[in-house]
């Protein structure tokens, strides 16, 4: 009968004189025979919506790894301006689900890849005009070493990136970057450091025109920095174990919301394109200060009858132990990010390069570290049975402002 239906709707049509490429002359449609209807348009052209999430701004993006500490607010702030997101994940798709929550209905889209299947990476930017490339390791895995993802496989998403004729890439590094890093603990230095310096190599040699962020420390929900030192594993029952105290590093830990919106701001801007970008928080401090200020704010000091100080790292040498343990038991998931690798950039003092531009220069306001650090440790504090009210514990002083080293110039 529907066969039937059809043959007689398509007689129908003809007997009017009409065909049935007829119904692609509507309004909605982007092919057209009339003049004054533009052929084959850009996306930007497509624009619809008032600007909101429930809008289309023309930007279709693919972003790997959305999943991480950064991936996860950058797709929200994408979301929210209407951007269409392609989300390629690896593993369980429902480990990324709230990911859907970030744009309206078939705003974003989820794609299995593998970062060393090349066809996987081409069906993810097959159809976007901006990717944008947060893939990393903190540590070393059987499968992935920092070359195969910092280098090999960034090369990879560039490469295809431009063979499919995406316009923007902007790729994520990392802050204090050098090819061959100042040893502190381990010999040979920070093997990220020097992968994340030889991806960017790669990466601009592939898409010249790559815009590269260089961010330090990020802290926010679920983050590597804070969550590290306030994790038991971290810590010798009370004590902090520093190189040298800590009275020799410099740190500029950077609010991971800051630096989202510096990527969205690189992206609507074209004169971006190219450029290098440092993402660092406003204020500089010496890591012993910033220790300090940090476990009186979890009340682990001694103002609240704990044990606290920091030490050396041959002062307390179970700590050497607790690192090798965590190397050679835990090499897939390390609890407290107690891994050699980590504990030797952890000390790098961040220094930033005078001639490269930071985020205030895409027009990013810079969170204070002092008024945001004591929300996000707030559910790490001790005694969080006991509910104190406003007022009764003195907050804590913030560690006090260290001017950093002379800025050098990197190569």
């Amino acid at each position: 009968m529907s066969v039937r239906v059809f043959n007689t709707n398509v007689k129908v049509l003809r007997n009017r004189n009409l065909s049935l490429a007829g119904c692609s002359t509507s309004h909605y449609s982007t092919e057209s025979s009339e003049p004054h209807v533009i052929k084959n348009p850009s996306l930007s052209q497509l624009k619809r919506g008032t600007g909101g999430r429930s809008s289309f701004n023309g930007v279709v993006a693919t972003v790997f790894g959305a999943t991480g500490l950064l991936g996860a607010n950058l797709v929200n702030k994408l979301g929210k301006i209407g951007t269409q997101l392609i989300i390629p994940y690896r593993g369980d798709a429902y480990f990324i689900r709230e990911l859907k929550l970030a744009g309206d209905l078939g705003q974003v889209l989820f794609q299995p890849y593998h970062l060393n299947d090349e066809d996987s990476i081409r069906k993810a930017v097959k159809y976007s005009n901006v990717v944008i490339n947060l893939v990393g390791r903190d540590w070393e895995t059987k499968n992935f070493k920092f070359n195969d993802v910092h280098v090999e496989g960034a090369k990879r998403i560039a490469r295809i990136s431009r063979e499919m004729g995406v316009e923007r890439l902007i790729h994520v590094s990392a802050l204090n970057v050098d090819p061959l890093p100042a040893p502190i603990y381990l010999k040979k230095g920070s093997g990220f450091l020097a992968s994340k310096k030889v991806g960017e190599q790669v990466v601009r040699d592939e898409f010249p025109d790559a815009t590269i962020f260089r961010p330090s420390d990020m802290y926010g929900q679920g983050d590597r920095f804070l969550l590290m030192y306030s994790h038991a594993w971290r810590r010798s029952q009370q004590k902090i174990v520093l190189w040298k105290k800590g009275e020799q590093t410099v740190k500029q830990p950077v609010a991971v919301a800051d630096v989202a919106y510096g990527i969205v701001n690189a992206m609507l801007d074209k004169s971006t394109s190219g450029k290098i970008y440092q993402a660092a928080g406003p204020t500089p401090y010496l890591l012993s200060d910033l220790m300090d200020w940090i476990f009186a704010v979890l009340r682990r000091d001694r103002k609240f009858n704990f044990d606290y100080k920091r030490t050396g790292i041959y002062e307390n040498p179970q700590y050497l132990l607790k690192m090798w343990l965590t190397d050679k038991l835990c090499p897939s998931w390390p609890p407290g990010y107690v891994t050699a690798e980590r504990f030797e950039r952890e000390f790098v003092s961040d220094v930033l390069d005078e001639r490269l531009p930071t985020l205030e220069d895409l027009g990013v306001k810079l969170t204070k570290t002092e008024e945001n650090i004591p929300y996000e440790l707030k559910f790490l504090r001790a005694f969080q049975s006991y509910m104190d009210t406003i007022g009764e514990f003195e907050t804590p002083v913030p560690p006090p402002a260290y001017i950093a080293p002379p800025k050098r110039v990197f190569t």
